[in-house]
């Protein structure tokens, strides 16, 4: 059986959790299709959105 590979953060503020979100098909695409482009993930472009709208 495989072990799972999940790093435990000393700083509960960093710990990550799941969430899910209802998008159009088209929009998810776009999303995985520019996150390539930028050599990054949807999870950093979403989380860094957010970031910016909460601190404005």
């Amino acid at each position: 059986m495989a072990k799972s590979k999940k790093k435990k953060s000393s700083d509960k503020s960093e710990e990550r959790v799941n969430t899910s979100l209802r998008l159009r098909k088209t929009t998810l695409k776009q999303l995985k299709v520019r996150a390539i482009e930028e050599d990054s993930s949807v999870q950093k472009i979403v989380e860094k959105l957010i970031l910016d709208y909460l601190n404005h």
